[in-house]
Formats: C-alpha cells, structure tokens, sequence
C-alpha cells in the first residue's frame, strides 16, 4: 500500500527511480490500466509503474489477439489513465504496426504518445530488428522500455503462446537482444514467459531493471494485467498468474442483487428519493 501520509503529496515514480530500485535491490512493481477510474486506484494503492498495455485490444476490445488496436486507440486509453495518476510511472505500448516500418515513422508515433497522451515512457517488443529504432528514440528524449521472449504482436510468427527460449539457441539470442536493447538505451526491459533460470541470468547480466510476467522470481520486478490479478477474467489460467480478488462472482452478484431490487420495487427506497 502507499506510504504517503494523507495530504502529503506524492513522489513520483520516474524513469531514474526504477533504474535506483534495481541498484537498491528494491523489487518493481507494476500492473496495466486503460482507463481513469483503474488508473486512480491502482495508483492510490501504491504502484510503481501503470503500464497502457495493447492488451487492451484483448479485455477492453475483446478481440483475439493485440493486433487490432490502433496507435489512436492507445492514444486514446494513455490519455485517460494518465488522468488518474498523481504517483506511477506511466509506460504505453505502440502497438503493432506504429513502429516497424520505418525509424522515422516510430519516431513519430512515440512523439505522438508523449504529446497526445501525456505518456512517460514508451514499450517496444523486439530486439536486434529494432534496436537502431530505439536508438533513435531515446536520442529524441523519450524513454524506452523494452520487451522479449514471447511478443504477443509476433503472435502470429510464433504460432503460439507457449514459452519462448527454452533452447540453447534462442536463450543465447535472448541475452544477445537483452544487451543490445540496454545500449541501445533502454530504461527497463519486460521478459515474458520464458525459463526463470534465463531470466535470472539476464537480470544478473544487465544493468537495466527487468521486470517479468512468467519470468520467475529473479526478476527486478513483477507486471500482470490487472484485469487478470483482480479476477475479472475468469477464461485464463496460465501458470504465472496469480489472482488477489474476484470480482467476476461479486460484480455478478451486485447486478444480480440490483436487478432483484428494480424488479421487486425495493429500489429506490424511501430514503433514496428526493421531496
């Protein structure tokens, strides 16, 4: 939970504040939001970093895959998150498609997070392919953070979303890329679903925070979707996630309890209405 006394303002989680965590040994934490009242309640409990995820496109969106949604879409989603935070870190995905083409193109679409959004820092996947674009970026003044192992926007590359990197090869290409993207400038670095032996060895080999989702304990950090931690989704299990509510049974209940009253003409009650 926060430690900020009531009316005291709160100190801001920056960019060189998750860089000091990891120099301190103090663990990241960090969960997705894509709209102002999750955004404001996320951050009044304390968390270090709000990531917009393009994972929006799955729970807000419903569509299958992160694919979909549009820089705008994003824009849009940074934009109200930021709204409702006083403390986090704000950190936006560019989705797929804004930044693969060309450097300048990226270039663009990452100016377009900070000035239309009000973003902190941006969130790319790749490595090697993309670490020249990085360069570029972060020479513009806008942070970057990165990502490896499984990249939901190469979904369709990999053809599945088991873990990535579980052989000598793509392990060695992982720490490789984990490297490059620490030169390139990169402020953190996300490690999705691979071994956490792996992502312990890349922590230890790298100055830069990583923080992980399926990347085991070793990691400087910790991110889930908070619509996943909260319980709200109840279609998935993988391994890493862990739940600390569920609000699919009692948000279910609350309307069901609500569609009673209405029905029955319990609601509203006397002291309910106005005279």
């Amino acid at each position: 939970m926060s430690t900020e006394l009531p009316g005291q303002k709160a100190v801001k989680v920056t960019t060189q504040t998750v860089v000091d965590m990891k120099e301190l040994g103090e663990k990241i934490s960090m969960l997705t939001a894509y709209d102002y009242t999750m955004a404001k309640l996320i951050d009044a409990a304390g968390i270090d970093i709000i990531l917009v995820g393009d994972s929006a496109s799955n729970v807000m969106a419903g569509h299958e895959t992160t694919l979909p949604i549009t820089l705008d879409h994003m824009i849009y989603h940074t934009s109200c998150v930021v709204r409702g935070v006083d403390r986090a870190l704000v950190v936006a995905d560019l989705p797929f498609m804004s930044y693969q083409v060309t450097t300048k193109e990226a270039l663009i679409s990452a100016g377009r997070m900070m000035k239309e959004a009000g973003a902190h820092a941006v969130k790319m996947e790749g490595g090697k392919p993309i670490a020249a674009t990085i360069r570029r970026i972060v020479d513009a003044g806008i942070p970057v953070m990165g990502h490896l192992g499984l990249t939901p926007q190469s979904i369709y590359k990999f053809g599945t979303y088991k873990v990535r990197a579980t052989d000598e090869t793509e392990a060695e290409e992982l720490i490789r890329d984990a490297k490059l993207l620490e030169e390139a400038g990169c402020f953190a670095l996300v490690m999705e679903k691979i071994p956490a032996k792996l992502a312990a060895k890349v922590t230890d080999s790298i100055s830069i925070p990583t923080i992980g989702i399926g990347a085991g304990a070793h990691c400087d950090g910790q991110v889930l979707v908070s619509h996943d931690m909260l319980g709200l989704n109840k279609d998935f299990h993988p391994r890493f996630l862990r739940r600390y509510a569920d609000l699919h049974n009692e948000i279910i209940g609350a309307v069901d309890r609500y569609v009673s009253d209405v029905k029955s003409g319990d609601f509203p009650n006397e002291s309910e209405q106005y005279k």
